[in-house]
């Protein structure tokens, strides 16, 4: 299996994510060190049915890995999800001499890749979105940048929330996971943390717990309210009605998805992207690189996609007792 790999495509699928760079990089020059010829593709699996497939050497990736966003681009594909779509690609493949393609995304990208694969495409999915949302894996790459950026936004919110004794509702990004909020919600000192996993809707706790603290001398009450969630300008004009302390709403938005990755996201997609041509080599197909334990490893994307993840009891127990 292994000599039949003489050429691999890269692509970055479904929503930007910063150290997707990187994992592009340490895809293209592993690959070369390894003897294959490389080819990038555009705009994720539409740029493969458009076949915007261009040859990558080394330098192509140079002074990339600090870079956000991802340099071969992005789009979301309806007609991939599709048999004939799928088909499609993998003919496109064969006429283009790619064997086997690393495929950078979520959930989404991988049963893109899983068709190919069927279809006799070697592929190898590396988790590529910042809602830390794939079950297999402890790190998805972008999270750590896309964290720390929410969480240099709120200090700011924070500072001006306090100075004008504000309730400040700050959405996060996170689509219907609740990861980006909680970490933001610990790390910031958040009074309040909605997260879609443990959410009951009882607003009128959030007021009293806002009534109680303004009592006991607080000069400002931080919600950190995550995207699955939503709704927080409503949600900020309820709590000033019933409380009558002027309370606004901060969407954080695409911020999160932009700016130069973190020294973590730029090793662990250096680390990951390795990985997925290495396992490539050995033969193996619809494997999707996850991290567990301190280890890289990899799954059948099968398995990968029926796992499940939700928030860790102990650790959403730790946010209240923080929050007192």
């Amino acid at each position: 299996m292994a000599k039949e790999i003489k050429t691999i495509g890269v692509l970055t699928s479904g929503g930007d994510a910063p150290g997707m760079n990187a994992a592009i990089r340490a895809v293209v020059r592993t690959a070369i060190a390894r003897g294959l010829k490389v080819k990038g593709i555009k705009k994720g699996y539409q740029g493969l049915l458009n076949e915007e497939i261009v040859d990558m050497e080394a330098k192509d990736v140079s002074d990339i890995i600090q870079r956000g966003g991802t340099i071969l681009g992005t789009a979301r594909c309806l007609e991939f999800k599709e048999a004939e779509g799928q088909k499609k690609g993998a003919e496109i493949c064969r006429k283009h001499g790619i064997d086997g393609i690393v495929v950078i995304g979520g959930d989404g990208s991988y049963r893109g890749a899983q068709a190919l694969s069927r279809l006799g495409i070697n592929t190898i999915g590396l988790p590529g979105t910042i809602d830390l949302d794939i079950a297999c894996t402890e790190y998805t790459i972008g999270f750590d940048t896309a964290v720390n950026t929410a969480m240099q936004a709120i200090d700011k919110v924070k500072d001006t929330s306090s100075s004008h004794e504000r309730c400040s509702i700050i959405e996060v990004m996170g689509r219907n996971a609740g990861y980006i909020a909680l970490w933001c919600g610990i790390a910031n000192g958040a009074e309040d943390i909605l997260l879609p996993e443990k959410y009951d809707y009882n607003e009128q706790n959030i007021i009293n717990n806002i009534i109680t603290n303004r009592k006991h001398g607080k000069t400002h009450h931080i919600i950190i309210n995550a995207e699955g969630i939503g709704h927080s300008t409503s949600m900020a004009r309820r709590i000033e009605a019933a409380t009558g302390i002027e309370t606004r709403a901060t969407i954080l938005g695409y911020m999160q998805r932009g700016g130069s990755p973190t020294a973590k996201d730029r090793y662990y997609a250096s680390i990951m992207g390795a990985y997925a041509v290495d396992i490539m080599l050995e033969g193996k197909t619809n494997r999707v690189v996850g991290y567990q334990h301190g280890e890289f490893i990899d799954f059948d994307i099968e398995d990968a996609l029926q796992m499940e993840k939700g928030i860790n009891d102990y650790q959403f127990e730790v946010s209240h007792l923080l929050s007192i």
